[in-house]
C-alpha cells in the first residue's frame, strides 16, 4: 500500500552530522505524517522525530531535541532527517515510517532501516 525507501546513512565522526532521507511511493504523501524511529542493538525501538502532513507541525524524542531536525518536501515524497552533534549513542539503525491518518500516533508502513555508525 505505502512503500518507504531509505537512503544515506554510513560512518559518521562523533561531533560531526550527516541525513538521511526516505522516499514514499504512495499517491496521497501530504497527507502522510510521517516519523523516524531509530533501533540500537539490545534496545528498544525508540522514537526520534516526526512531522505533520503539511510539515507545519514537528515533534522530537527528548534525546535528539536541538540536534537533529526533520523536514519533508511533498512535491518529491521525500522526509529527510538532519543529524549534527553526533555522538556514539546515536549509532543505531533509522527507520522511516508514515502515518496515512496524519495523526503521528499509529504508524503503519515502515521503511527497511539504514545504519548510522557514529564512530569516536
Amino acid at each position: 500500500q505505502v512503500h518507504l525507501v531509505e537512503s544515506g546513512g554510513g560512518l559518521v565522526q562523533a561531533g560531526g552530522s550527516t541525513s538521511i532521507s526516505c522516499t514514499a511511493f504512495a499517491q496521497t504523501f501530504s497527507k502522510y505524517a510521517m516519523g523516524w524511529f531509530r533501533q540500537a542493538p539490545g534496545k528498544e525501538r525508540e522514537f526520534v522525530a516526526a512531522i505533520s502532513g503539511s510539515g507545519n507541525r514537528t515533534y522530537y524524542g527528548d534525546s535528539v531535541e536541538g540536534r537533529f531536525t526533520i523536514s519533508r518536501d511533498n512535491a518529491r515524497n521525500t522526509v529527510s532527517l538532519q543529524m549534527s552533534s553526533l555522538t556514539t549513542e546515536d549509532t543505531a539503525v533509522y527507520y522511516c515510517a508514515a502515518d496515512p491518518d496524519d495523526r503521528g500516533v499509529s504508524f503503519d508502513f515502515w521503511g527497511q532501516g539504514t545504519q548510522v555508525t557514529v564512530s569516536s
